[in-house]
């Protein structure tokens, strides 16, 4: 195989992950392909997290598209102290931090979902919340792990920040409690209470939310628990 051959299409023809060294290197060489591969590598992941802190999906696909184009714009003042994927996710996250306080100072000039817009053709006000009724039926009525799946994000979205972000990085998107740590900028044990006090939100939040005839540890799945082990580090 030539030496010539770009990164992309060896870690296509081989199928294996290339060292991140390389990537990097490749990266900051200005290679089109590389980027291509961090892209389709990290893209749902970055998606996943950000939609997780801001209200909109819309904004999230946006700030997803932002995050790229700073690292792309960034990637030659990387100076590898920290591991190239937590340092996309710590772009994510401040991208959508400042989101967020973007659209707590804006949200005012909104309008409401239930905000009269005109009147129906028989004279009565119509809401913009009536233009946006689905009649069909959803697909979480046939499905019960969707009908959890719903909750549990419904729930998340009421953790307080920043528990949120620590049990969406650990529990969802899978990092250590180190990467955690090192993804939020403090220190390990800081980590550790965010993700334990994230979790107990997340599960008092659930129980209130769980009918009566479902009990509420068929949910504590969705909510990996530390070990005694962890809790004494």
């Amino acid at each position: 195989m030539s030496t010539g051959i770009a990164l992309g299409n060896i870690a296509s023809v081989v199928g294996i992950q290339p060292e991140e060294d390389a990537v990097i290197a490749e990266l900051k060489s200005g290679s089109e392909e590389a980027f291509a591969w961090l892209i389709a590598k990290y893209s749902k992941q970055i998606f996943s997290v950000i939609a997780r802190t801001v209200p909109d999906p819309a904004d999230a696909a946006d700030l997803t598209q932002d995050v790229f184009i700073k690292v792309y714009r960034g990637i030659g003042s990387f100076n590898g102290r920290a591991s190239l994927r937590t340092w996309i996710y710590r772009i994510a996250l401040h991208e959508a931090s400042n989101q967020r306080r973007w659209w707590c100072r804006h949200k005012r000039a909104e309008i409401t979902i239930e905000s009269g817009i005109c009147c129906s053709e028989e004279g009565h006000p119509l809401c913009l919340k009536d233009t946006l009724v689905d009649e069909r039926e959803s697909p979480f009525d046939h499905a019960a792990s969707e009908e959890i799946r719903a909750s549990v994000e419904e729930a998340l979205r009421h953790v307080p920040q920043p528990f949120r972000t620590a049990v969406v990085l650990r529990d969802i998107e899978g990092f250590s409690y180190e990467e955690v740590a090192e993804v939020l900028n403090v220190n390990l044990g800081t980590a550790k209470s965010r993700i334990m006090r994230g979790r107990t939100h997340l599960k008092t939040r659930l129980a209130s939310l769980a009918p009566a005839k479902r009990p509420v540890r068929s949910l504590q799945p969705t909510m990996p628990a530390m070990t005694r082990a962890e809790e004494a580090q």
